[in-house]
């Protein structure tokens, strides 16, 4: 079987926009040759070449806060969140499709409404059995269970202490999850004031972080107050969500954890917040009061991250009614027009960054030869305007894998 040759294409190589036209070969699986300026690659028998028309090939986007299970998406619309077994396990390999659909070739898990949904489905995304990303699975997201507002779906019983917690994170492991995630904060959204609230003692943080080493997990959590952020750090959690309040000595914190630690301030939820309308039933008002305070936070705060050399990705908790799974592209928009990113910088952290972030950055995320080719061609230039990557209309191919989720030809018709 011969190889495929994109030419005639602008190269965006996950850190920056190569100059002119080239074209890239991908044999099997993996990027094989990539030829710019006034070079050429010279076809060989069976090759398929296809003509990129000028456009953009970059690599596939990495959504770095994903919620698969989260009900609602831009092809169906959920009031809230609980759904019954059957439909919840469905939904989630439908969202999978989705954020395929929309150039997400890879992404990576903050947690499920059940158990073992995400796990099982990885399953039948590696084998080929349906379409969805390359997945960092996780388990439901782990709470105190005395916490009734925090309530993420209570699948399974878990109590407290540091016993109780490692016994949760070797039982997701055992079950396939690669990544747990803990609520060590409460959130102001669900209810006023629990930002501030911390989840869980340091005692249990470090269990958590005792037990994923010995299981080989990886730890995430939720952590808006600046002692959640600490707590998490002081543990040895690696990735980190919002961050909002951190404060100086929490910034310290993470600039020393900085080659080891990956933050998402999820973004997409604070600007869907503000821009939602909800039925006169629904009163928003306590959200929307706390979403305008985070943004002028993370406004502040996402800046100083990035000048201590932390690495920040786009990821906005998408899922929500009003923050739709198939949507997550808006947050590179985000970054550029709030978080003070060009468009090639919001690129680079949903590529680059991304396949640093799903522990292949030595073969993910960049156009370069001997790379997984997981490849988007786009029609335009996303460098100079990184909205179109909203329109999946504009996405000419989806590649993942060196395969087709989405074929030019086809697209074409």
């Amino acid at each position: 079987m011969g190889g495929i040759i994109f030419e005639n294409v602008r190269i965006f190589d996950g850190s920056q926009m190569r100059p002119g036209t080239g074209a890239v070969r991908v044999e099997g699986n993996r990027i094989a040759e990539v030829a710019d300026g006034t070079r050429c690659i010279a076809p060989l028998a069976g090759d398929r070449v296809i003509d990129g028309k000028q456009g953009t090939l970059m690599p596939g986007l990495v959504e770095a806060h994903a919620h698969l299970s989260w009900p609602s998406s831009v092809e169906r619309f959920v009031p809230g969140m609980a759904l019954p077994p059957e439909d919840l396990v469905l939904t989630t390999a439908r969202n999978a499709r989705i954020l395929l659909d929309h150039g997400f070739t890879s992404a990576y898990s903050a947690g499920a409404l059940s158990k073992s949904v995400e796990t099982v489905l990885n399953t039948f995304i590696t084998s080929g059995g349906m379409p969805g990303p390359r997945l960092v699975a996780s388990s439901i997201e782990r709470e105190p269970p005395t916490i009734e507002e925090l309530d993420p779906g209570k699948v399974a019983e878990h109590g407290r202490g540091p016993d109780a917690v490692r016994a949760f994170v070797k039982d997701c492991a055992s079950i396939g999850a690669k990544s747990v995630k803990f609520l060590l904060s409460g959130e102001d959204a669900l209810k006023p004031g629990a930002s501030q609230q911390l989840m869980y003692t340091q005692e249990e943080a470090d269990a958590a972080g005792e037990q994923a080493r010995e299981s080989g997990v990886w730890l995430a959590c939720h952590a808006q107050a600046s002692d959640a952020v600490k707590m998490g750090l002081r543990a040895g959690f690696r990735v980190l969500y919002h961050c909002t309040y951190a404060d100086e000595d929490a910034l310290d914190m993470l600039e020393a954890r900085r080659d080891d630690v990956f933050i998402a301030p999820a973004i997409g939820i604070i600007q869907a917040t503000l821009d939602a309308a909800p039925p006169p039933h629904f009163d928003m008002s306590h959200m929307k009061k706390s979403a305008a305070e985070v943004l002028d936070l993370q406004r502040k705060l996402v800046p100083e991250l990035r000048r201590r050399g932390l690495r920040v990705l786009p990821g906005g908790d998408y899922g929500f009614p009003f923050n739709p799974n198939g949507r997550n592209a808006r947050d590179l928009e985000l970054f550029v027009n709030l978080l003070g990113y060009t468009p090639e910088e919001a690129l680079s952290a949903a590529t680059l960054l991304g396949g640093e972030l799903m522990g292949m950055g030595d073969e993910l995320g960049q156009v370069k030869p001997g790379f997984l080719a997981d490849l988007l061609l786009v029609d335009g230039d996303p460098t100079q305007n990184v909205t179109i990557l909203q329109d999946r209309k504009r996405l000419r191919a989806i590649m993942k894998d060196g395969r087709f989720h989405k074929d030019p030809a086809l697209a074409a018709l």
